[in-house]
């Protein structure tokens, strides 16, 4: 018999404040048809002051969690991939467990920004097969409206807050095939040559703020093309599939002419790409579960699917998950 990883359930939240390009436009030069040609972005929410990553994530667990039909006690590990955890410690995953009631396993934080729910699923995955966990929780929250920097009118535009999750849980099969609801394969990649092209400018032991973030547009724009179809690639070739084998993209939600590209190299028709970057922009580690969710609930997404998630930020950092669903 062989334990493998399966999406039961998912869920996600979004904060109810609204910014639109409109909005933004009023305290930043800019204009909505400059933000949506560059990136497809319309509106994002950001969280009120008094709500945090903590109190995002746990509302998108929650819904997860009604989705699969599971108790919150019946969690034994909780991953969060987040770039703006509530403290500098303990980890935000922490709070999570404190109030879904979990006494047993494991909670902490996965830092990968952008990759970060990719990241953590890959981390899950590999708990599960080798027995230390049966039902957990894989969470992407982020509030990045806290790190951005009203100056740059480059960066501020592209960025919002949300909070995405989904439940995986281990059965036994005698076999996997890739028929077989569940994850197929992970793949996750970084290059620390990289990082001054994206990143925070803060940090507990440098300026002892959180900082703002800093990108160099074009570059990344360019490395995340080539690096997201190479690793695309090597998941198909993981499992002996090919291009046309994908029901679904799940891609990160970042830039649309990002998305367009990754799924011309793909092959795919647009309509076959969950895309929901117009109605919450970038919302970092979030995003993958947020689209996922969206795709589910809009009846797009079936069981017996084949789903390709994928996405890269700061580190830089990149990686893919080939899921049955």
């Amino acid at each position: 018999m062989k334990i493998i990883s399966q999406l039961v359930g998912c869920g996600s939240y979004l904060p109810q404040n609204v910014v639109t390009n409109e909005d933004l436009a009023e305290k930043v030069d800019t204009t909505d048809e400059w933000i949506i040609s560059r990136t497809g972005i319309k509106q994002r929410h950001f969280a009120a002051e008094d709500e945090y990553t903590s109190d995002l994530a746990l509302k998108a667990a929650n819904r997860a969690l009604e989705h699969a039909g599971i108790d919150g006690s019946e969690i034994d590990l909780i991953v969060v991939g987040t770039t703006t955890p509530d403290r500098t410690f303990p980890a935000t995953a922490v709070r999570i467990q404190k109030h879904l009631g979990c006494r047993s396993g494991a909670a902490f934080d996965v830092q990968a920004v952008c990759s970060g729910f990719i990241y953590a699923l890959s981390i899950v995955d590999s708990l599960i097969q080798t027995g230390q966990a049966k039902t957990a929780l894989v969470i992407g929250a982020d509030t990045l409206s806290r790190l951005l920097n009203w100056e740059d009118r480059t960066t501020c535009v592209l960025f919002g807050d949300g909070a995405g999750a989904v439940v995986v849980k281990a059965v036994e099969v005698e076999e996997q095939s890739p028929d077989e609801p569940g994850i197929l394969s992970t793949h996750i990649h970084s290059d620390g040559n990289l990082e001054d092209l994206l990143y925070c400018d803060g940090g507990a032991s440098t300026t002892q703020t959180a900082g703002y973030i800093t990108m160099a547009g074009k570059e990344v724009f360019r490395h995340a093309v080539t690096n997201l179809a190479a690793v695309v690639t090597e998941a198909l070739a993981a499992n002996d599939l090919t291009d046309s084998d994908i029901d679904w993209l799940v891609p990160h939600q970042a830039n649309k002419r990002i998305i367009d590209s990754t799924a011309k190299k793909l092959k795919m028709p647009i309509e076959k790409v969950i895309l929901t970057v117009q109605n919450h922009a970038n919302t970092s580690a979030a995003s993958i579960p947020l689209a996922l969710d969206h795709g589910v609930r809009e009846g797009l997404i079936k069981k017996g699917d084949l789903l390709l998630m994928e996405a890269m930020g700061g580190g830089l950092t990149w990686g893919a998950a080939l899921v049955r669903w």
